[in-house]
């Protein structure tokens, strides 16, 4: 326990806690309504800008890279200050994005537009590492659970951010305002509300309210290991492979959808359906997913998860072109896919790593999801150009494969540790007896608290 949830008595901590998982669950559905608000327009505002959608797509890569590049700064800064200070900073760049591609709008300027759209996905970075902030406050045995409760909280942004688009645009309107001008209001709004929100409730902040399961040495600040030697602990790769993989298939097979199925004469409304169905295995799931976590292990989660992908990776090939019910169902176990192995991955991350450290991983991690999701949407579009929706479906099953392959060889790993460390145990016992592996226990935690064991001279 940190020195300061040690000065906090029982019940005090746990409305702290109580406070804190609130806090951090309104800023997700409040930062995600925004965010999503925002983005939802972002090509039909370039298109509208340049008068041709040859750089339509840019804003939603600007939008990418500054995930990445918040994900990365953030992480750094809450090391250092804190998880309330860096939600809170990173949601008001967030406010600043909105309110630049506002300003270019009015200015018909594209330059600025890709300058907001960057501080907006950097703002969108906050609502990425709340599920981390959730998991430091639970024991390991609840961590997959908090980790759940965070990611569903954006199944509110998911729904309420469409719809708030074309009445925010009305608005504009009647205020005299372009109508694509608009939309950018709205995380001006709710994703401010999730800055203030985040600055005056997360106190005490989430990583003095840590669980004592995150933390094995209070005095340890931020580790002193290269971040190389980290990596190299077991799981934490493994953990990190399963998040980058199940991004890029997601990513990869769900951005060229819309296109596939308007090419075969599907509507709006059929896109709108699968897409709605998509987003729904995205997010809606994510306590299930939890639950399961807990229950199965992360390793046994993700490799459901990538079986999930797999299958809804065939379904999209197979899937006719004028048949959407197939492509409805494909999509939302895509999303479903994504969604166990992104929480059982998350939670995974936490598990190997303390609490100060694990803060510079994850936000290495995150950092290399959004790469994954930025190389995954450009790719794709090359990829149907040249071979055609099926081989997406080809591609992603490939990167599937790669991901269970990685996950069974580190059971592998963990079981042969295991099995090894039940042999030395034996040998021990029948060598030393009982009084042997007492002492030998014995000077392994004095060893590990760095003092010297104690003499058996007496």
């Amino acid at each position: 326990m940190t020195p300061a949830a040690a000065r906090l008595d029982p019940a005090a901590l746990a409305a702290g806690r109580k406070r804190a998982r609130a806090t951090l669950v309104t800023g997700v559905a409040l930062g995600s309504t925004g965010h999503i608000a925002a983005v939802t327009v972002a090509t039909l505002v370039a298109q509208d800008l340049l008068g041709s959608s040859t750089l339509a797509g840019a804003p939603g890569a600007t939008v990418v890279l500054g995930a990445a590049l918040g994900a990365v700064l953030l992480s750094a800064l809450m090391a250092q200050r804190g998880r309330r200070l860096g939600l809170s900073l990173g949601y008001a760049v967030g406010v600043g994005g909105a309110l630049l591609a506002t300003l270019a709008v009015l200015s018909r300027s594209f330059p600025l537009l890709l300058l907001g759209t960057l501080f907006i996905g950097f703002g969108n970075s906050s609502n990425q590492l709340s599920r981390y902030a959730a998991a430091d406050m639970a024991p390991a045995a609840k961590r997959a659970s908090a980790i759940g409760l965070v990611v569903w909280a954006s199944t509110v942004g998911s729904v309420i951010g469409p719809w708030l688009v074309p009445i925010a645009g009305a608005l504009a309107m009647q205020a005299g305002l372009p109508m694509l001008a608009g939309p950018y209001l709205v995380p001006v709004v709710f994703v401010g509300t999730a800055a203030v929100a985040s600055f005056v409730f997360l106190r005490p902040d989430p990583y003095d309210l840590a669980d004592v399961d995150s933390i094995s040495n209070v005095d340890v600040v931020v580790s002193k290991d290269p971040v190389v030697e980290i990596l190299r602990r077991p799981g934490v790769g493994a953990a990190i492979v399963a998040l980058i993989a199940g991004q890029f298939v997601m990513t990869l097979i769900m951005t060229m959808t819309p296109l596939h199925m308007t090419q075969h004469g599907h509507d709006l409304g059929a896109v709108g359906l699968v897409l709605s169905g998509h987003t729904l295995g995205m997010f809606a799931l994510s306590p299930l997913s939890g639950r399961l976590t807990e229950r199965w292990g992360s390793v046994r989660t993700i490799l459901l998860g990538s079986a999930v992908l797999g299958v809804s990776a065939v379904m999209a090939a197979v899937a006719p072109p004028d048949g959407g019910a197939l492509l409805l169902i494909a999509l939302f176990l895509l999303g479903y896919g994504w969604n166990l192995g992104f929480v059982a991955g998350s939670t995974m991350l936490s598990e190997r790593l303390e609490i100060h450290e694990r803060t510079r991983i994850q936000g290495a991690a995150d950092a290399l999801i959004w790469s994954a999701a930025a190389a995954a949407s450009l790719g794709s579009g090359i990829v149907m150009a040249m071979a055609g929706y099926t081989a997406l479906a080809i591609l992603g099953m490939g990167a599937v494969v790669v991901m269970a392959a990685v996950m069974r060889n580190y059971r592998r790993e963990v079981a042969q540790d295991v099995r090894r460390g039940v042999a030395d145990a034996a040998e021990l016992l029948d060598v030393e007896g009982p009084a042997g592996l007492a002492h030998d226990a014995n000077a392994n935690a004095h060893e590990n608290a760095g003092a010297e064991p104690p003499s058996t001279a007496a």
